[in-house]
C-alpha cells in the first residue's frame, strides 16, 4: 500500500477563479456532467473534496458514491493530468506547473429528495453539497456556476445571476451547498412581501392551488417578519416538489426546498400540514441557518458535527410552525389545540421516551434519527418531538410568570440579536443563560430533567395555568393491550413493532416474523383490533406465525387496555387568570374549548 503526502497549496496574492459549468445532455440517463474550471493555480498538487452530508440532515450520506468518470486535463495537453483517489470523497490532482486545470465528472442523479439530486427528462434538481468539490483551504472564494440547460427548460436558484448567460455566482462554497437549483419547465410564480422578491417554483403535477398557497405563504411570511423585527434576505425561493407519498423540507438562507404529496391539497387537514411545512422550513432561515449551535457555525463537510442542541433549533420551530399558521390566519385556536395533541399523543405513545434522554437524541442525529429499524420507537426519541414539547414547556412557563408579557419570543428575538445577526454559534450554556433571562428564574432544574434525564415532562402542571389538560381517550371501548403493529404487505401480515416489555415481547414475538392466526383462525391486520375485543385483560391467546418460514405457535396474556390518543382539553371551571392565560397565549377565549 502507497502512503500518500498531502502536499497543501501555497496560496498568493492572487484570486482563485473557480468556474462549474453544469450540463444535462441525456437528462433520461440520470447523469449530470460536471466541469470545474480552476484559474489561477500556484502549487504542484490539487486536493478536491466533496461532501459527505449537507447542513440540515445530519447523517453522513457519501454524495461521492455517485461520481463517475472523473478525469482532469489542461489547456494545451493531450493526455489526462495523472490524479488518484485517495479516501471516499478525496480527490488528488498533480498539476505540474500548471495554472490552468479542468475537472471533468459525472455524477449520477436519481434520488427525489429535499437533500440529494434528481435528473430524468422532466427536470433537473441537485443541491451543491451533493454535487459539487470543494478545494481545501480555498472555501472563502468565489464560485461561478454556469448551467446548461436543454432547451425551453428555465433555471431558479436563490443564487443572483453573473452577467454571462445562465451563470450564477456564489459568494463561497458554503453558499453554494446553500443554493439549491431547479431545472426544468416547472412553473414559476413571483410575489412580493414587505417590498422584497419571493418566488415560487413547483415541479410536478396535483391538485395544489398556487394563488392559495402563495396567499398564505405570504401571511406566513409576515407573521414571521414581525417576529424578528424584518427579513434578513434581498430574494427568498420556495421549491415545491409535488410526488406520489414523500413529505419534507430542507431550509436554506434564502431559499427552500419542500417535498409534497401531489394530491395532498385538496382536505384542510392536508392543506394545514403543508402551511405548516412552508411555516417550518421558513422560520428555520432565522433558526438554525443564522441562529445555530455553537458547532454549527463553521461547517466540516468531511464528517459529523455533534451539538447537543438540535432539540433547539427543530424542536422549537416545530412548535413555531402549529403557533405561526394561527397566528397568520391560516387557522383557529381550536385546530391549533387540535394538532398540538397530536403532537401530545405522538409523544406519549413512543417509548423511547422512557430510554434516551433528548440532548442525546440531538447528539446521536448522525446515527439515529435517520436510520430508524424495527426497535427505534422503543430505543430513542425524536428532537423534533420532545424538543417540540419542550418549547412548548418554555413558552407556558415563560407566560405564566410574566402574566403574558413576556414569552418564547423574546428568547428567539433575543438570541436574533446576539447570535443570529452576527451570525456568532451559542453554546448549551449560552442558550440556557438567554431562556433564564427572559423567564427571570433559575431554570436548572428544569433543563436537567428535560434535556438529560428521561423523567416524564412535567405536561399537566404546565398547562393548567392556562386552564388546559390532557384528557386519554376512554379505554372502555378499546381491546386489550398485545404491544405489536401489523401492516399488511403483498397478502402477508407483517409484525413492523414490537413495544418493550409488552405482552407481545414477553412472548418471544419478534418484528417481521408473519401473523397468520389467533386461537387457531387467521386474522388480516385490519382485523386485529376487532378481534382482540372478543377478549379481556388477562385473557390467554395462542398467536400462530411465520418466522424465517418456520411455523411457530405463541401463548400472549393480554394486558389492560392503553390509550392511544391524548387530547388537550378544558379544565371544568377555569378561573379568570386561566382564561386570561390561554387568551394571551392563542389569542381566543377558553369558552371556545367548553
Amino acid at each position: 500500500m502507497t502512503e500518500v503526502t498531502q502536499i497543501r497549496p501555497v496560496t498568493t496574492a492572487q484570486t482563485l477563479q473557480i468556474h462549474y459549468q453544469v450540463a444535462m445532455p441525456e437528462p433520461a440517463s440520470h447523469l449530470f456532467e460536471v466541469t470545474l474550471q480552476i484559474k489561477g493555480w500556484n502549487a504542484t498538487t490539487l486536493d478536491l473534496k466533496m461532501p459527505v452530508w449537507t447542513p440540515g440532515s445530519y447523517l453522513v450520506r457519501e454524495y461521492a458514491r455517485h461520481v463517475q468518470d472523473f478525469q482532469v486535463v489542461s489547456p494545451n495537453l493531450s493526455s489526462a493530468l495523472d490524479s488518484q483517489k485517495i479516501s471516499k470523497n478525496h480527490w488528488q490532482v498533480a498539476t505540474e506547473s500548471y495554472s490552468e486545470i479542468t475537472i471533468f465528472y459525472r455524477v449520477f442523479a436519481n434520488e427525489l429528495t429535499v437533500r440529494t439530486n434528481h435528473l430524468d427528462s422532466s427536470h433537473g434538481f441537485f443541491n451543491g453539497a451533493a454535487l459539487f468539490f470543494y478545494i481545501p483551504g480555498f472555501e472563502a472564494e468565489p464560485i461561478r456556476v454556469t448551467i446548461q440547460p436543454p432547451q425551453n427548460w428555465q433555471i431558479a436558484t436563490p443564487l443572483p445571476a453573473a452577467d454571462s448567460p445562465n451563470t450564477f455566482v456564489a459568494a463561497d462554497f458554503d453558499t453554494l451547498v446553500d443554493s439549491p437549483f431547479e431545472i426544468g419547465q416547472h412553473r414559476l410564480y413571483d410575489f412580493e412581501v414587505l417590498g422584497k422578491p419571493h418566488q415560487l417554483a413547483i415541479w410536478g403535477q396535483g391538485n395544489a392551488d398556487p394563488e392559495r398557497i402563495i396567499a398564505d405563504t405570504q401571511k406566513i411570511i409576515q407573521t414571521e417578519a414581525k417576529l424578528f423585527g424584518g427579513l434578513p434576505y434581498d430574494r427568498y425561493l420556495f421549491l415545491l416538489h409535488l410526488t406520489a407519498q414523500s413529505f419534507g423540507g430542507l431550509e436554506h438562507k434564502n431559499a427552500c426546498s419542500l417535498i409534497y404529496p401531489r394530491f395532498g391539497f385538496q382536505s384542510e387537514e392536508q392543506y394545514h400540514r403543508f402551511m405548516q411545512l412552508v411555516a417550518h422550513e421558513f422560520f428555520h432561515l432565522w433558526n438554525v441557518k443564522r441562529i445555530r449551535p455553537k458547532a454549527l457555525e463553521v461547517f466540516d463537510y468531511e464528517g459529523e458535527n455533534y451539538t447537543p442542541s438540535l432539540w433547539f433549533s427543530e424542536g422549537t420551530t416545530s412548535y413555531y410552525d402549529v403557533m405561526l399558521p394561527l397566528r397568520a390566519g391560516i387557522y383557529d385556536a381550536k385546530t391549533c389545540l387540535k394538532l398540538l395533541s397530536k403532537e401530545i399523543t405522538r409523544f406519549l405513545t413512543t417509548p423511547g421516551r422512557r430510554v434516551q434522554p433528548l440532548a442525546e437524541s440531538s447528539f446521536d442525529a448522525w446515527i439515529k434519527l435517520y436510520r430508524r429499524d424495527a426497535n427505534s420507537d422503543n430505543s430513542q426519541i425524536s428532537y423534533y418531538l420532545k424538543g417540540e414539547m419542550v418549547a412548548l414547556l418554555l413558552d407556558l412557563l415563560i407566560r405564566a410568570k410574566s402574566g403574558n408579557q413576556r414569552s418564547l419570543d423574546d428568547v428567539l428575538r433575543k438570541l436574533w440579536q446576539e447570535f443570529g445577526q452576527p451570525e456568532i454559534g451559542f453554546t448549551p450554556e449560552q442558550l440556557q443563560a438567554v431562556i433564564e433571562s427572559v423567564a427571570e428564574a433559575d431554570l436548572s432544574n428544569f433543563f436537567h430533567r428535560c434535556l438529560h434525564t428521561t423523567a416524564e415532562l412535567p405536561l399537566e402542571e404546565f398547562l393548567e395555568p392556562f386552564g388546559l389538560k390532557i384528557a386519554p381517550e376512554n379505554t372502555t371501548e378499546l381491546p386489550p393491550f398485545l404491544g405489536l403493529t401489523v401492516t399488511a404487505d403483498n397478502s402477508r401480515e407483517v409484525i413492523r413493532f414490537v413495544e418493550s416489555g409488552s405482552p407481545a415481547q414477553i412472548a418471544g414475538i419478534d418484528p417481521d416474523d408473519e401473523l397468520l392466526a389467533i386461537d387457531g383462525f387467521r386474522v388480516k391486520a385490519s382485523q386485529l383490533n376487532d378481534r382482540l375485543k372478543h377478549y379481556r385483560p388477562g385473557d390467554t391467546i395462542s398467536l400462530t406465525l411465520f418466522r424465517q418460514d418456520e411455523l411457530r405457535t405463541c401463548l400472549v396474556t393480554l394486558a389492560a387496555p392503553r390509550p392511544k390518543q391524548f387530547s388537550i382539553v378544558s379544565v371544568e371551571q377555569p378561573s379568570d387568570t386561566q382564561q386570561s392565560n390561554f387568551q394571551g397565549w392563542l389569542g381566543d377565549s377558553l369558552i371556545v374549548l367548553l
